[in-house]
């Protein structure tokens, strides 16, 4: 069977991943990369609070839109991590691409020296 969580609960549980992300001293990362990490294409510095929790659901803060005005590394955006501002990572695993996925990139096709632009960051709590 599987484990249910409350709206509240699962709210209470993405404030702690807010709380933990904002922790540090400086802002959180955002890290966009090929499969598994393999490669880094690019880096966002996140806003202090990183985002606002609703019915456990996490929603980044983008307003306005963030971006890497110099990707690091050519490659196919699929996955992505984001770190606090010691750069220890909170959150793994995150999928991205152009529409449906957690993280939406305006295009997933990076080149290096590129600008990267960040539309929006959904993440819900299961």
């Amino acid at each position: 069977m599987a484990v249910t969580y409350s709206t509240a609960c699962k709210s209470a549980r993405m404030s702690a991943v807010v709380d933990q992300i904002d922790a540090s001293a400086t802002a959180g990362t955002l890290e966009i990369g090929t499969t598994a990490m393999a490669s880094v294409l690019a880096t966002f510095t996140l806003a202090d609070p990183c985002g606002t929790v609703t019915n456990g659901v996490l929603t980044l803060d983008f307003d306005p839109d963030i971006s890497d005005t110099s990707a690091d590394n050519t490659g196919v955006a699929v996955a992505a991590q984001i770190k606090n501002g010691d750069g220890t990572a909170i959150i793994t695993g995150l999928t991205v691409g152009t529409s449906g996925t957690e993280i939406v990139l305006d295009n997933t096709s990076i080149n290096a020296g590129q600008t990267v632009t960040l539309t929006t960051g959904t993440i819900t709590h299961a």
